[in-house]
């Protein structure tokens, strides 16, 4: 197995167009664990470690933009104006995983279930996809194709993503077989942004990729009283909760069953959407 260590963009850009067969590793939690369990042997890595240009964020346009290689911790620590993400973040792993994983990591495994989508969904991010005929910027729903499969060209690296920061409460919810160190069973964001009276979503671990609910979200953008602010009612909350469960599509494996999965889809987009919105 090959091993490649650029020592900035451009060199591994280049690196990825000459081996587009090469796996890139940051942090390696998932990469490592695959590789360890011989349930994947890549005919080289790339390690992306040394790539300084990855580990910076800067705004832009309104937007927060954040490298790859910028870590659960980091995220945590220096990025408040990202409350869902940071949400999100917190229920990855252990705090040693935290320090060493990555948000472009997760974007570039593409799993279902992985902990950083449904919060990139519900904000509407951009992906920033690199390599050395340029850059493209996708929508994050454009960017999931399939199981762990993504729009992701072989001499591509994700760079970066791009996040609006909140304009109102934003919620993560999460539902695993213990309360740490697990892969979700499902998992739902919320994104209540007051500024465009509009609601996103993001559904984790309960499709083929990570999901939206599109009819939850009109419903309730059309049923919140955004003048007033007055709390939504019992019925409305119920009646989201169910748009969204109905959004999923789950399977049983070994982790839960798909009547489960919808069930507890809808009561944590109900408690989601009561705490976004009182924020």
């Amino acid at each position: 197995m090959d091993f490649l260590q650029p020592a900035s963009l451009r060199e591994a850009l280049e690196m990825k167009a000459a081996h587009p067969d090469t796996r890139p590793i940051q942090g390696g939690t998932d990469v490592m664990v695959e590789i360890n369990l011989d349930h994947q042997r890549p005919h080289g890595l790339l390690d992306l470690n040394r790539v300084r240009e990855l580990t910076e964020w800067a705004t832009e346009d309104g937007m927060v933009r954040v490298g790859a290689g910028v870590t659960y911790t980091r995220i945590l620590q220096e990025l408040p104006m990202l409350p869902g993400l940071a949400m999100a973040s917190r229920t990855v792993g252990s705090p040693q995983i935290r320090n060493r994983g990555t948000v472009g990591g997760n974007l570039g495994t593409a799993s279902p279930a992985g902990d950083a989508h449904p919060p990139l969904l519900a904000s509407d991010a951009l992906v920033e996809l690199a390599s050395t005929s340029g850059t493209r910027r996708l929508p994050i729903g454009e960017f999931f194709v399939g199981p762990k499969k993504s729009a992701m060209r072989p001499d591509e690296l994700v760079s970066a993503f791009l996040i609006r920061p909140a304009k109102g409460g934003q919620q993560f919810s999460k539902v695993g077989t213990r309360n740490a160190m697990v892969i979700a069973v499902c998992s739902f964001a919320i994104d209540v942004d007051h500024e465009r009276k509009k609601v996103g979503t993001g559904i984790g671990s309960a499709g083929p990729t990570p999901l939206r609910a599109p009819q939850a979200e009109a419903f309730i953008e059309g049923e919140l009283d955004w003048a007033n602010r007055k709390a939504p009612s019992e019925a409305m909350l119920k009646r989201f909760g169910e748009l969204v469960a109905a959004a999923a599509k789950p399977i049983d494996d070994i982790r839960g069953l798909a009547e489960y999965r919808r069930h507890a889809l809808a009561v944590m987009a109900r408690r989601c959407l009561a705490w976004a919105w009182a924020a």
